[in-house]
């Protein structure tokens, strides 16, 4: 069974930048479309960036968009998430998901199967 494992988050000031990773426990990852998605307290789990299995598509919520790159490099079975100019609205705990097959909506859940533990984001002078 595919595992994820974030990791990247921490505490950064608003206007700094983070990167975060996704690697996969098996040499498969290129096998699957990959999304972040983000949940703060009180607040519903959110679809942030998609990839598919290529990199050749991606997909971003339209309150990251211009702000975070995702990225991938299979051969590394890694994916990222490259954050710029956060804001204390980014601040959440942050997971990756795993796709098989067709995705056609990639930022909603309902379309991964596995799932990481999530890494925390902090946004806060």
């Amino acid at each position: 069974q595919l595992q994820l494992v974030e990791s990247g988050g921490g505490l950064v000031q608003p206007g700094g930048s983070l990167r975060l990773s996704c690697a996969a426990s098996e040499d498969t990852l290129h096998l699957y479309t990959i999304s972040w998605f983000r949940q703060a307290p009180g607040k519903e789990r959110e679809g942030v960036s998609s990839i598919n299995s290529s990199g050749r598509s991606t997909n971003y919520a339209d309150s990251v968009k211009g702000r975070f790159t995702i990225s991938r490099d299979n051969s590394k079975n890694t994916v990222y998430l490259q954050m710029h100019d956060l804001k204390p609205e980014d601040a959440a705990s942050y997971y990756c998901a795993a796709a098989t097959g067709t995705v056609v909506h990639a930022l909603l859940q309902y379309e991964y199967t596995y799932w990481g533990q999530g890494t925390q984001v902090t946004v806060s002078s």
